[in-house]
Protein backbone atom coordinates (compact mmCIF):
# COMPACT_ATOMS: atom_id res chain seq x y z
CA UNK A 1 0.00 0.00 0.00
CA UNK A 2 3.15 2.63 0.87
CA UNK A 3 4.64 2.12 -2.34
CA UNK A 4 1.40 2.15 -4.15
CA UNK A 5 0.73 6.11 -2.21
CA UNK A 6 3.69 6.80 -3.43
CA UNK A 7 3.72 5.77 -6.83
CA UNK A 8 -0.01 7.79 -7.30
CA UNK A 9 1.95 11.07 -5.39
CA UNK A 10 5.12 10.61 -7.80
CA UNK A 11 2.86 10.40 -11.02
CA UNK A 12 0.31 13.31 -9.83
CA UNK A 13 3.42 15.79 -9.60
CA UNK A 14 4.93 14.79 -12.61
CA UNK A 15 1.68 15.82 -14.46
CA UNK A 16 1.10 18.78 -12.48
CA UNK A 17 4.51 19.78 -13.39
CA UNK A 18 3.81 19.09 -16.84
CA UNK A 19 0.40 21.31 -16.63
CA UNK A 20 1.81 23.95 -15.13
CA UNK A 21 4.82 23.95 -17.52
CA UNK A 22 7.43 24.53 -14.13
CA UNK A 23 9.56 21.65 -15.09
CA UNK A 24 11.03 21.07 -18.79
CA UNK A 25 8.63 18.12 -19.50
CA UNK A 26 11.47 15.64 -20.05
CA UNK A 27 12.52 16.79 -16.79
CA UNK A 28 9.06 15.94 -15.23
CA UNK A 29 8.42 12.60 -16.67
CA UNK A 30 12.39 11.08 -16.78
CA UNK A 31 12.21 12.56 -12.68
CA UNK A 32 9.02 10.87 -11.79
CA UNK A 33 10.52 7.66 -13.43
CA UNK A 34 14.07 7.85 -11.35
CA UNK A 35 11.67 8.62 -8.40
CA UNK A 36 9.74 5.37 -8.41
CA UNK A 37 12.84 3.44 -9.11
CA UNK A 38 14.85 5.01 -5.87
CA UNK A 39 11.04 4.25 -3.81
CA UNK A 40 11.49 0.46 -5.03
CA UNK A 41 8.40 0.47 -7.12
CA UNK A 42 10.88 -0.78 -10.22
CA UNK A 43 14.15 -1.82 -10.19
CA UNK A 44 16.99 -1.11 -12.71
CA UNK A 45 16.38 -3.94 -14.71
CA UNK A 46 12.63 -3.28 -15.25
CA UNK A 47 13.71 0.19 -15.44
CA UNK A 48 15.97 -1.33 -18.73
CA UNK A 49 13.27 -3.37 -19.84
CA UNK A 50 10.78 -0.85 -20.21
CA UNK A 51 13.33 1.36 -22.24
CA UNK A 52 14.42 -1.70 -24.32
CA UNK A 53 10.87 -2.95 -24.79
CA UNK A 54 10.11 1.01 -26.41
CA UNK A 55 13.50 1.03 -27.91
CA UNK A 56 12.06 0.84 -31.74
CA UNK A 57 9.86 4.00 -31.10
CA UNK A 58 12.80 5.88 -29.82
CA UNK A 59 15.18 4.42 -32.81
CA UNK A 60 12.76 5.35 -35.36
CA UNK A 61 12.00 8.58 -34.23
CA UNK A 62 15.95 9.51 -34.18
CA UNK A 63 15.79 8.41 -37.69
CA UNK A 64 13.19 10.08 -39.04
CA UNK A 65 14.15 13.39 -37.56
CA UNK A 66 17.71 12.65 -39.74
CA UNK A 67 15.49 12.20 -42.61
CA UNK A 68 13.46 14.92 -42.31
CA UNK A 69 16.13 17.29 -41.75
CA UNK A 70 18.00 16.34 -44.64
CA UNK A 71 14.55 16.53 -47.09
CA UNK A 72 14.31 20.45 -45.01
CA UNK A 73 17.83 21.31 -46.24
CA UNK A 74 17.53 21.13 -50.04
CA UNK A 75 13.99 23.73 -49.51
CA UNK A 76 11.52 20.75 -50.36
CA UNK A 77 9.15 22.10 -47.65
CA UNK A 78 8.83 25.43 -48.75
CA UNK A 79 8.29 24.37 -52.58
CA UNK A 80 5.49 22.24 -50.98
CA UNK A 81 3.93 25.21 -48.73
CA UNK A 82 3.75 27.36 -51.93
CA UNK A 83 2.26 25.25 -54.21
CA UNK A 84 -0.22 23.81 -51.81
CA UNK A 85 -1.40 27.77 -50.67
CA UNK A 86 -1.38 28.56 -54.34
CA UNK A 87 -4.03 25.50 -54.90
CA UNK A 88 -6.67 26.72 -53.18
CA UNK A 89 -5.27 30.19 -53.66
CA UNK A 90 -4.82 31.27 -50.26
CA UNK A 91 -7.89 30.13 -48.74
CA UNK A 92 -6.69 29.07 -45.13
CA UNK A 93 -9.84 26.77 -43.88
CA UNK A 94 -9.11 25.04 -47.46
CA UNK A 95 -5.62 24.78 -46.87
CA UNK A 96 -6.58 22.97 -43.13
CA UNK A 97 -9.22 20.88 -44.87
CA UNK A 98 -6.10 19.90 -47.12
CA UNK A 99 -3.61 19.58 -45.46
CA UNK A 100 -5.42 17.45 -42.49
CA UNK A 101 -6.80 15.14 -44.79
CA UNK A 102 -3.50 14.58 -46.11
CA UNK A 103 -2.07 14.14 -42.89
CA UNK A 104 -4.69 11.21 -42.05
CA UNK A 105 -4.47 9.51 -45.41
CA UNK A 106 -0.49 9.41 -44.85
CA UNK A 107 -0.88 8.45 -41.21
CA UNK A 108 -3.21 5.46 -42.23
CA UNK A 109 -0.44 3.63 -44.04
CA UNK A 110 3.08 5.61 -42.37
CA UNK A 111 3.78 5.76 -39.06
CA UNK A 112 2.11 8.82 -37.61
CA UNK A 113 5.24 10.81 -35.85
CA UNK A 114 6.99 10.63 -39.48
CA UNK A 115 3.52 11.82 -40.99
CA UNK A 116 3.83 14.50 -38.65
CA UNK A 117 7.31 15.35 -39.29
CA UNK A 118 6.61 15.98 -42.09
CA UNK A 119 3.30 17.94 -42.55
CA UNK A 120 4.52 19.95 -39.12
CA UNK A 121 7.20 22.34 -40.78
CA UNK A 122 4.84 22.73 -43.65
CA UNK A 123 1.42 24.01 -42.08
CA UNK A 124 3.67 26.60 -40.28
CA UNK A 125 5.44 27.34 -43.26
CA UNK A 126 2.28 28.21 -44.45
CA UNK A 127 0.68 30.47 -41.63
CA UNK A 128 3.92 32.53 -41.59
CA UNK A 129 3.33 33.08 -45.08
CA UNK A 130 -0.30 33.67 -44.88
CA UNK A 131 0.36 35.86 -41.33
CA UNK A 132 -2.00 33.74 -39.46
CA UNK A 133 -1.18 31.70 -36.16
CA UNK A 134 0.41 28.22 -36.62
CA UNK A 135 -1.93 27.14 -33.92
CA UNK A 136 -4.69 25.65 -35.74
CA UNK A 137 -2.92 24.35 -38.89
CA UNK A 138 -0.59 22.35 -36.47
CA UNK A 139 -3.19 21.04 -33.80
CA UNK A 140 -5.67 20.17 -37.12
CA UNK A 141 -3.12 17.83 -38.60
CA UNK A 142 -2.42 16.54 -34.78
CA UNK A 143 -5.77 15.12 -34.74
CA UNK A 144 -5.64 14.33 -37.88
CA UNK A 145 -3.04 12.11 -37.87
CA UNK A 146 -4.15 10.06 -34.60
CA UNK A 147 -7.66 10.01 -36.27
CA UNK A 148 -5.65 9.06 -39.57
CA UNK A 149 -3.81 6.57 -37.79
CA UNK A 150 -7.01 4.42 -36.20
CA UNK A 151 -8.14 3.48 -39.99
CA UNK A 152 -6.01 0.40 -40.65
CA UNK A 153 -3.86 -2.21 -38.47
CA UNK A 154 -0.38 -0.37 -39.88
CA UNK A 155 -1.80 3.36 -39.12
CA UNK A 156 -0.21 3.01 -35.72
CA UNK A 157 2.15 1.87 -33.32
CA UNK A 158 -1.31 1.37 -31.42
CA UNK A 159 -3.50 -0.98 -33.71
CA UNK A 160 0.11 -3.40 -33.80
CA UNK A 161 -0.44 -4.15 -30.58
CA UNK A 162 -4.44 -4.61 -30.46
CA UNK A 163 -3.98 -6.74 -34.15
CA UNK A 164 -1.62 -9.14 -32.58
CA UNK A 165 -3.24 -9.32 -29.58
CA UNK A 166 -7.09 -9.91 -31.29
CA UNK A 167 -5.85 -11.93 -33.48
CA UNK A 168 -6.89 -9.14 -36.29
CA UNK A 169 -5.82 -9.18 -39.83
CA UNK A 170 -5.78 -5.81 -41.89
CA UNK A 171 -8.75 -6.17 -43.99
CA UNK A 172 -10.86 -6.48 -40.06
CA UNK A 173 -9.15 -2.74 -39.39
CA UNK A 174 -10.20 -1.40 -42.92
CA UNK A 175 -13.95 -2.95 -42.31
CA UNK A 176 -14.67 -1.69 -38.70
CA UNK A 177 -11.91 0.79 -38.37
CA UNK A 178 -11.71 3.11 -41.76
CA UNK A 179 -15.35 4.32 -41.62
CA UNK A 180 -14.96 5.90 -38.63
CA UNK A 181 -11.92 7.33 -39.22
CA UNK A 182 -13.93 8.79 -42.22
CA UNK A 183 -15.99 10.09 -39.89
CA UNK A 184 -14.00 11.49 -37.37
CA UNK A 185 -11.69 13.41 -39.83
CA UNK A 186 -15.00 15.13 -41.51
CA UNK A 187 -16.17 16.24 -38.16
CA UNK A 188 -12.65 17.36 -37.39
CA UNK A 189 -12.76 19.89 -40.15
CA UNK A 190 -16.27 20.90 -40.01
CA UNK A 191 -15.16 21.87 -36.25
CA UNK A 192 -12.58 23.76 -36.89
CA UNK A 193 -14.06 25.95 -39.39
CA UNK A 194 -17.01 26.63 -37.16
CA UNK A 195 -14.05 27.66 -34.64
CA UNK A 196 -11.61 29.13 -36.89
CA UNK A 197 -13.80 30.36 -39.42
CA UNK A 198 -13.59 34.16 -38.06
CA UNK A 199 -9.99 34.50 -36.92
CA UNK A 200 -8.63 32.85 -40.86
CA UNK A 201 -9.05 35.63 -42.67
CA UNK A 202 -6.61 36.25 -45.49
CA UNK A 203 -6.68 39.54 -46.99
CA UNK A 204 -6.58 39.74 -51.47
CA UNK A 205 -3.63 41.49 -51.30
CA UNK A 206 -1.66 38.81 -49.15
CA UNK A 207 -3.48 36.16 -51.26
CA UNK A 208 -2.03 38.02 -54.37
CA UNK A 209 1.27 38.01 -53.11
CA UNK A 210 1.25 34.51 -52.67
CA UNK A 211 0.10 33.61 -56.09
CA UNK A 212 3.01 35.73 -57.52
CA UNK A 213 5.25 33.73 -55.56
CA UNK A 214 7.84 30.87 -57.80
CA UNK A 215 8.14 27.81 -55.40
CA UNK A 216 11.05 26.65 -57.51
CA UNK A 217 13.04 29.32 -56.06
CA UNK A 218 12.52 27.57 -52.63
CA UNK A 219 14.52 24.67 -53.98
CA UNK A 220 17.85 24.63 -52.98
CA UNK A 221 19.29 21.43 -54.05
CA UNK A 222 17.66 19.33 -56.62
CA UNK A 223 19.75 16.52 -57.06
CA UNK A 224 20.08 16.09 -53.36
CA UNK A 225 16.16 16.46 -52.91
CA UNK A 226 15.72 13.70 -56.19
CA UNK A 227 17.63 11.24 -54.30
CA UNK A 228 16.61 11.73 -50.68
CA UNK A 229 13.04 11.32 -51.61
CA UNK A 230 13.90 8.10 -53.17
CA UNK A 231 15.06 6.85 -50.14
CA UNK A 232 12.54 8.23 -48.49
CA UNK A 233 10.00 6.63 -50.39
CA UNK A 234 12.35 3.26 -50.06
CA UNK A 235 12.54 3.56 -46.45
CA UNK A 236 8.39 4.44 -46.72
CA UNK A 237 7.65 0.97 -48.66
CA UNK A 238 9.79 -0.86 -46.09
CA UNK A 239 7.37 0.21 -43.77
CA UNK A 240 4.45 -0.89 -45.41
CA UNK A 241 5.63 -4.23 -46.18
CA UNK A 242 7.49 -4.80 -42.84
CA UNK A 243 4.71 -7.44 -42.12
CA UNK A 244 6.48 -9.63 -44.30
CA UNK A 245 9.85 -8.43 -44.63
CA UNK A 246 9.79 -8.52 -40.49
CA UNK A 247 12.72 -6.40 -40.20
CA UNK A 248 11.65 -3.97 -37.68
CA UNK A 249 10.67 -0.13 -38.41
CA UNK A 250 13.95 0.66 -36.77
CA UNK A 251 15.95 -1.32 -38.76
CA UNK A 252 14.34 0.33 -41.74
CA UNK A 253 14.43 4.02 -40.69
CA UNK A 254 17.70 3.77 -39.22
CA UNK A 255 19.56 2.20 -42.80
CA UNK A 256 17.89 4.60 -44.75
CA UNK A 257 19.09 7.77 -42.47
CA UNK A 258 22.81 6.60 -42.51
CA UNK A 259 22.51 5.63 -46.55
CA UNK A 260 21.05 9.40 -46.73
CA UNK A 261 23.67 10.70 -44.40
CA UNK A 262 26.14 9.15 -46.69
CA UNK A 263 24.42 10.71 -49.90
CA UNK A 264 23.92 13.88 -48.89
CA UNK A 265 28.06 13.99 -47.29
CA UNK A 266 26.42 14.86 -43.60
CA UNK A 267 28.74 13.94 -40.80
CA UNK A 268 27.46 12.14 -37.70
CA UNK A 269 27.58 15.35 -35.26
CA UNK A 270 25.42 17.39 -38.00
CA UNK A 271 23.03 14.71 -38.12
CA UNK A 272 22.30 14.52 -34.04
CA UNK A 273 22.13 18.36 -33.43
CA UNK A 274 18.89 18.11 -35.53
CA UNK A 275 17.46 15.24 -33.17
CA UNK A 276 15.10 16.27 -30.87
CA UNK A 277 16.64 15.14 -27.40
CA UNK A 278 14.04 17.07 -25.30
CA UNK A 279 11.28 14.43 -27.28
CA UNK A 280 13.87 11.28 -26.50
CA UNK A 281 14.23 12.02 -23.50
CA UNK A 282 10.42 12.89 -22.32
CA UNK A 283 9.79 8.95 -23.97
CA UNK A 284 12.26 7.57 -21.80
CA UNK A 285 10.86 9.05 -19.04
CA UNK A 286 7.53 8.34 -19.95
CA UNK A 287 8.64 4.67 -20.95
CA UNK A 288 10.00 4.10 -17.17
CA UNK A 289 7.11 5.93 -15.24
CA UNK A 290 4.47 3.77 -16.99
CA UNK A 291 6.29 0.74 -15.83
CA UNK A 292 6.09 2.04 -12.23
CA UNK A 293 2.54 2.49 -12.54
CA UNK A 294 2.14 -1.05 -14.04
CA UNK A 295 4.24 -2.70 -11.02
CA UNK A 296 1.50 -1.21 -8.63
CA UNK A 297 -1.18 -2.78 -10.03
CA UNK A 298 -3.05 0.19 -11.04
CA UNK A 299 -4.27 -1.07 -14.57
CA UNK A 300 -5.19 -4.94 -12.72
CA UNK A 301 -7.15 -3.26 -10.83
CA UNK A 302 -9.39 -1.14 -13.43
CA UNK A 303 -10.13 -3.90 -15.22
CA UNK A 304 -11.43 -6.45 -12.28
CA UNK A 305 -13.87 -3.34 -11.99
CA UNK A 306 -14.85 -3.35 -15.29
CA UNK A 307 -15.51 -6.76 -15.54
CA UNK A 308 -17.43 -6.95 -11.56
CA UNK A 309 -19.22 -3.15 -13.24
CA UNK A 310 -20.22 -4.74 -16.72
CA UNK A 311 -20.60 -8.56 -15.66
CA UNK A 312 -23.15 -9.44 -18.37
CA UNK A 313 -24.08 -6.23 -20.13
CA UNK A 314 -22.42 -6.12 -23.27
CA UNK A 315 -22.86 -3.13 -24.87
CA UNK A 316 -22.39 -1.30 -21.28
CA UNK A 317 -18.81 -3.05 -21.21
CA UNK A 318 -17.97 -2.59 -24.77
CA UNK A 319 -19.10 1.66 -24.30
CA UNK A 320 -16.80 1.62 -21.35
CA UNK A 321 -13.57 -0.41 -22.47
CA UNK A 322 -13.64 2.86 -25.22
CA UNK A 323 -14.33 5.45 -22.78
CA UNK A 324 -12.25 4.20 -19.77
CA UNK A 325 -9.30 3.50 -22.33
CA UNK A 326 -9.71 6.99 -24.12
CA UNK A 327 -9.16 8.74 -20.51
CA UNK A 328 -6.13 6.42 -19.79
CA UNK A 329 -4.82 7.16 -23.13
CA UNK A 330 -4.71 10.73 -22.27
CA UNK A 331 -2.69 10.68 -19.33
CA UNK A 332 -0.36 6.93 -20.59
CA UNK A 333 -0.06 7.65 -23.73
CA UNK A 334 -2.23 5.94 -26.21
CA UNK A 335 0.20 2.84 -26.89
CA UNK A 336 0.93 2.25 -23.25
CA UNK A 337 -2.94 1.90 -23.01
CA UNK A 338 -3.24 -0.63 -25.82
CA UNK A 339 -0.68 -2.92 -23.79
CA UNK A 340 -2.23 -2.34 -20.76
CA UNK A 341 -6.08 -2.54 -22.13
CA UNK A 342 -5.58 -5.63 -24.54
CA UNK A 343 -5.12 -8.21 -21.10
CA UNK A 344 -7.98 -6.78 -19.90
CA UNK A 345 -10.07 -7.14 -22.91
CA UNK A 346 -8.95 -10.90 -22.68
CA UNK A 347 -9.52 -10.82 -19.13
CA UNK A 348 -13.32 -9.87 -19.90
CA UNK A 349 -13.91 -11.79 -23.19
CA UNK A 350 -14.96 -15.23 -21.10
CA UNK A 351 -17.25 -13.66 -19.48
CA UNK A 352 -19.71 -13.04 -22.55
CA UNK A 353 -21.19 -15.77 -24.59
CA UNK A 354 -23.76 -15.51 -27.57
CA UNK A 355 -22.09 -12.16 -28.37
CA UNK A 356 -19.42 -11.15 -31.15
CA UNK A 357 -16.51 -10.34 -28.22
CA UNK A 358 -14.46 -8.89 -31.43
CA UNK A 359 -16.41 -5.66 -30.67
CA UNK A 360 -14.83 -4.90 -27.63
CA UNK A 361 -11.52 -4.67 -29.69
CA UNK A 362 -12.81 -1.93 -31.98
CA UNK A 363 -13.58 -0.20 -28.87
CA UNK A 364 -10.68 -0.43 -27.54
CA UNK A 365 -8.86 0.58 -30.67
CA UNK A 366 -11.39 3.94 -30.98
CA UNK A 367 -10.80 4.58 -27.10
CA UNK A 368 -7.08 4.42 -27.46
CA UNK A 369 -6.72 5.77 -30.79
CA UNK A 370 -9.10 9.21 -30.75
CA UNK A 371 -8.77 9.61 -26.71
CA UNK A 372 -5.12 10.03 -26.94
CA UNK A 373 -5.41 13.36 -29.08
CA UNK A 374 -6.75 15.02 -25.54
CA UNK A 375 -3.38 15.59 -23.98
CA UNK A 376 0.36 16.47 -25.24
CA UNK A 377 1.30 12.90 -23.34
CA UNK A 378 -1.94 10.83 -25.13
CA UNK A 379 0.59 10.19 -28.48
CA UNK A 380 3.93 10.36 -29.19
CA UNK A 381 2.57 12.41 -32.51
CA UNK A 382 1.42 15.03 -29.95
CA UNK A 383 4.70 15.53 -28.21
CA UNK A 384 6.75 15.68 -31.49
CA UNK A 385 4.37 17.93 -32.92
CA UNK A 386 5.01 20.22 -30.17
CA UNK A 387 8.56 19.74 -30.03
CA UNK A 388 8.38 20.77 -33.70
CA UNK A 389 6.52 23.76 -33.04
CA UNK A 390 8.26 25.22 -30.08
CA UNK A 391 11.63 24.96 -31.97
CA UNK A 392 10.08 27.03 -35.02
CA UNK A 393 9.23 29.75 -32.29
CA UNK A 394 5.12 28.66 -32.08
CA UNK A 395 5.38 27.33 -28.28
CA UNK A 396 2.29 25.12 -27.35
CA UNK A 397 1.65 24.59 -24.21
CA UNK A 398 -0.63 21.57 -21.80
CA UNK A 399 -3.81 23.52 -21.04
CA UNK A 400 -3.59 25.27 -24.76
CA UNK A 401 -3.27 22.19 -26.16
CA UNK A 402 -6.39 20.45 -24.26
CA UNK A 403 -8.22 23.85 -24.66
CA UNK A 404 -8.40 22.42 -28.55
CA UNK A 405 -8.13 18.81 -28.46
CA UNK A 406 -11.12 18.48 -25.69
CA UNK A 407 -14.02 19.34 -27.83
CA UNK A 408 -12.41 16.97 -30.91
CA UNK A 409 -11.71 14.17 -28.28
CA UNK A 410 -15.27 14.46 -27.27
CA UNK A 411 -17.06 14.47 -30.49
CA UNK A 412 -14.89 11.90 -31.66
CA UNK A 413 -15.63 9.58 -28.91
CA UNK A 414 -19.56 10.31 -29.19
CA UNK A 415 -19.79 9.87 -32.92
CA UNK A 416 -17.50 6.31 -32.10
CA UNK A 417 -20.22 5.55 -29.59
CA UNK A 418 -23.19 5.94 -32.02
CA UNK A 419 -21.41 4.51 -34.89
CA UNK A 420 -20.79 1.25 -32.87
CA UNK A 421 -23.93 1.34 -31.22
CA UNK A 422 -25.85 1.36 -34.65
CA UNK A 423 -23.27 -0.86 -36.22
CA UNK A 424 -22.73 -3.57 -33.78
CA UNK A 425 -25.91 -3.94 -31.51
Amino acid sequence: MFLFIIGILVFIAAFYFIISEKLPSPYATLGAGLLMALAGILNQEEMMEAIAGRLEVILLLVAMMIIVWIISETGFFQWFAIKVAQLVRGNPIALIAILSTVTAVCSAFLDNVTTILLMAPVSILLAKQLELSAFPFLMSEVMGANIGGAATLIGDPTQLILGSEGKLSFNDFIMNTSPMAIIALIALICTVYLIYRKELVVSNELKARIMELDPSRSLKDVKLLKKALLIFGIVILGFVLNNFLNKGLAVISLSGAVVLMIVAKKTPHEAFKAVEWDTLFFFIGLFIMVKGLENIHIIEMVGEKLVHVTEGHFKLATMLVMWVSAAFASILGNVATATTFSQIVHFMEPHFTGVNTQVLWWALSFGACLGGNLTILGAATNVVAVSVGDKAGMKIGFVQFMKFSTVIVLQSLLLASGYMLIRYF
